[in-house]
């Protein structure tokens, strides 16, 4: 009881700065959508999605291994990998600087390097400020890492308001002051979406200044060489994690038959799929403020509190949570969509979103049972399982887009999750064996199904649209609240058997 008690606190107060912070940026997909139409919208969904991949390069698996290792040596390991991280960053930086116009010209958008650019920048601050704020978690130093990245993300938020609601606007009406209908330039357009993620970035060194004042320059071949042998498997895991998760908006343009959706082009259909993916936020939220909490846990020293049958009962529970977020989400789309996604346009894809939503769930106890392969120094497996993954989410959607559309991006990602689980689960139970509680997710997610499909079974019936499609939701909440506590003097606890 006392670890779920610890976890769910560390993970409540990492996930208030990241639901806060993510239901912020959510905002943005109201902005964006109002702003621009899809076409414009599909530079900044290939381009983030190129970014979410050169993240990992940066900085190569670096933070697992600070935290499989910091625990013998905390500084020193901070600092040798501190250091190498600003170094690589340097030069990965320089060459896109360099190459930046060629590069876009390369990827259809001639004359627009100085997006590169800036992009490059933001994947330098993200990279050098990852280990500072690793430090942060190791030492449980909570508040400041709540305090950085909502102010950050407040930054991001307010310039995209300044930009793209006011001075957009301004510019195109020919209304309020001359200096600030100049200060829009029509040419740069859904770039300004980088611009203020790249200030908005710059901001977290103030917040960060003490992690690097006490900074030293340190260098050990030796140690070096220890650490790229635990991360480089975990680099090329979140290479193709998220390969995984962003090749379907990579190849959806590519292999979708010209006039698969009339009066649509591909930019549109790319468009539409991309936005109505961040819908599947929610899930995510919960995943990652999970891992903020439990990685540095379950990868510390062993102890009694993170013993394997504690890590099921956690994982057992973060199987519930998203459970709830999964239907409740999918149960009440008729309404989030009218709010969220103002351009009808949008609305043609909603369908995707409880797909990806399941996705996302089973990538989540993916990650929740990873914990093995990276305690045993076996990180080469988790390299293997995602891999294995990729390719089955390349096979989905090079057959299926040309049939399906972006309906195969959803299914083929969520059939990838399905089988990185299941190879997971084996190779967990064959060299770091834990009494995971596989048959209640079965029925679990069985349930979810049934409580989502008969919401579109009752939408049917003359009754409030609102009932229809919540009433499984509350047949998934009451199950719960039976099966998983027990009711002693009409108060309720955790039934933990």
């Amino acid at each position: 009881m006392s670890i779920l008690k610890k976890l769910a606190g560390e993970t409540l107060s990492y996930g208030f700065s990241t639901i806060l912070g993510r239901s912020l940026n959510f905002l943005l997909v109201f902005i964006h959508t109002a702003a621009f139409m899809p076409a414009a919208l599909g530079v900044n969904v290939k381009l983030y999605g190129y970014v979410a991949i050169a993240n990992i390069i940066y900085t190569y698996g670096m933070e697992t291994a600070y935290f499989r290792y910091a625990k013998e040596a905390p500084e020193r390991y901070y600092n040798i990998i501190l250091t190498a991280i600003i170094l690589t960053s340097g030069v990965f930086t320089i060459g896109l600087f360099v190459f930046a116009d060629p590069l876009m010209a390369q990827l259809g958008y001639e004359g627009k390097g100085q997006f590169m650019r800036w992009l490059a920048l933001i994947l330098a601050i993200d990279a050098v400020t990852a280990i500072p704020f690793a430090r942060l978690r190791l030492e449980r130093k909570i508040q400041l890492f709540v305090k950085a990245k909502i102010v950050s993300i407040l930054i991001n938020v307010g310039l995209n308001l300044f930009f793209l609601a006011l001075l957009k606007p301004m510019h195109e009406g020919h209304w309020g002051p001359a200096f600030l209908q100049n200060l829009y330039f029509p040419s740069i357009g859904a770039g300004y979406i980088f611009l203020a993620n790249l200030l908005a970035n710059a901001s977290l060194f103030y917040w960060l200044r003490s992690s690097f004042t006490d900074f030293k320059w340190t260098w050990d071949g030796a140690e070096m060489k220890k650490l790229w042998v635990y991360s480089y498997p975990i680099m090329f895991m979140s290479l193709a994690a998220m390969f995984n998760l962003m090749f379907d908006r990579l190849l959806l343009e590519e292999f979708l038959p010209e006039g698969f959706y009339p009066g649509r082009s591909s930019e549109d259909a790319l468009g539409i799929y991309g936005n109505c993916y961040k819908l599947s936020v929610f899930m995510s939220l919960a995943i990652q403020a999970f891992k903020y909490a439990a990685e540095p846990f379950f990868l510390g020293s062993k102890s009694a509190e993170n013993s394997q049958s504690n890590l099921a009962l956690v994982s057992h529970w973060f199987v519930i949570v998203c459970l709830v977020l999964w239907v409740g989400v999918s149960s009440n789309l008729f309404w989030i969509q009218g709010l969220f996604l103002r351009q009808s346009i949008y609305w043609e894809g909603i369908g995707v979103v409880p797909v990806l939503l399941l996705a996302n769930l089973f990538l989540g106890v993916y990650y929740t049972q990873s914990v093995w392969f990276k305690k045993t120094n076996k990180t080469y497996m988790g390299t293997v399982i995602t891999v294995t993954g990729l390719a089955v989410t390349l096979v989905g959607n090079v057959l299926f887009i040309p049939i399906y559309g972006y309906m195969a991006c959803a299914y083929s990602f969520l059939t990838s999750a399905i089988v990185m689980t299941l190879l997971c689960y084996v190779g967990g139970q064959k060299f770091d064996p834990a009494p995971y509680r596989w048959m209640a997710a079965i029925i679990y997610i069985s349930l979810g199904i049934l409580a989502i499909e008969s919401g579109s079974l009752l939408s049917r019936i003359e009754i409030p649209l609102f009932i229809s499609q919540n009433i499984g939701f509350i047949c998934i909440l009451a199950y719960i609240l039976i099966k998983e506590f027990s009711w002693k003097n009409g108060k309720p606890s955790l039934a933990l058997k």
